[in-house]
């Protein structure tokens, strides 16, 4: 599965920026493909996703479908199609795994649940995930509050599976710094919003590549779960300091969170301009070569798959 990886890195799955280009775009030059499958991806385009990524020999494409919505009519017709082209990974979050993981072991797929705190990485791994993604602090979209400096260690010292790092990556040293703590897979999300691939608007990547670190926020303004935001987006639709700051709140009329309230990660203050998918990966590939020429990630991530068939 993650024999044709260029380096140890996933794009993360995000809403609005996730794009059929972007995933095939990143597969293709050797990082995995994350996908944003949630309950606002129109079943056409989340089978078109799937079938593109099929014609692929590149990474393995990562599916995101949470958990509390896997049940639901659209969950089940979504599931339904991740069967039909065997998805290799899903991401699930936002809800008890157990039955997601009972199909997609059906198909011999395998399931990463996304994790904030320990009680939540200890409740998935009783429900039999096969891997975890630590997101932390300094993550884009919903971020989490523990510092990776303690939070992947900690998460490590209970396991030994697969371990995917999250939260304001957005270089070579960042990667290095994911599999030094140990993890064994870093995920950039901010990073590849800033590529012409991606499937926001372009005001939105123009402004990652403008925006310093001070400039982000955490709110729950949008749906009521703290996320990383650019303050000048919000304040651009209308939202005030004070909204800014509180909870769940109406969004001003014609205003859609996520796609015209823009979301990015604290690694904003480490990218300075829009970047080809091929090209930023190349270069980091070159750049996390230099950083660790020892290091063995393939190797483990071998190990992880020989586990997973044992």
């Amino acid at each position: 599965m993650f024999e044709k990886m260029a380096l140890p890195l996933m794009c993360a799955p995000m809403s609005f920026a996730s794009s059929v280009p972007l995933a095939v775009a990143c597969a293709d030059a050797g990082v995995i493909a994350g996908w944003q499958g949630g309950i606002y991806t129109p079943l056409d385009e989340f089978e078109r996703y799937l079938a593109a990524l099929a014609e692929t020999r590149g990474a393995p494409p990562i599916v995101n479908l949470p958990s509390r919505i896997a049940t639901v009519e659209t969950g089940e017709a979504k599931l339904a199609l991740l069967e039909k082209y065997a998805a290799p990974l899903v991401l699930s979050s936002l809800g008890d795994p157990s039955r997601l993981v009972e199909r997609v072991h059906g198909w011999g797929g395998r399931v990463v649940q996304d994790v904030t705190t320990m009680r939540h990485a200890e409740k998935a791994l009783e429900a039999g995930v096969d891997g975890l993604m630590v997101t932390c602090s300094g993550a884009g979209g919903h971020t989490g509050f523990l510092t990776p400096f303690a939070f992947v260690p900690a998460v490590r010292r209970v396991y030994d599976g697969l371990l995917i790092v999250a939260g304001g990556i957005a270089d070579a040293a960042g990667i290095y710094g994911a599999l030094a703590l140990g993890g064994d897979i870093a995920c950039m999300g901010t990073r590849f919003i800033a590529t012409p691939e991606s499937g926001v608007v372009p005001g939105h990547r123009s402004m990652i590549a403008g925006t310093g670190i001070d400039r982000i926020v955490v709110s729950a303004a949008i749906n009521g779960i703290p996320a990383n935001w650019i303050r000048d987006s919000l304040e651009a639709v209308g939202l005030d300091a004070e909204q800014i700051a509180g909870g769940k709140i109406p969004m001003p009329e014609g205003v859609r969170g996520w796609r015209d309230t823009f979301s990015a990660g604290q690694s904003v203050a480490l990218i300075d301009a829009v970047e080809p998918v091929a090209d930023l990966t190349a270069r980091l590939a070159q750049e996390f070569t230099a950083l660790a020429p020892q290091l063995d990630w393939r190797g483990r991530l071998a190990a992880i798959e020989t586990q997973w068939s044992n």
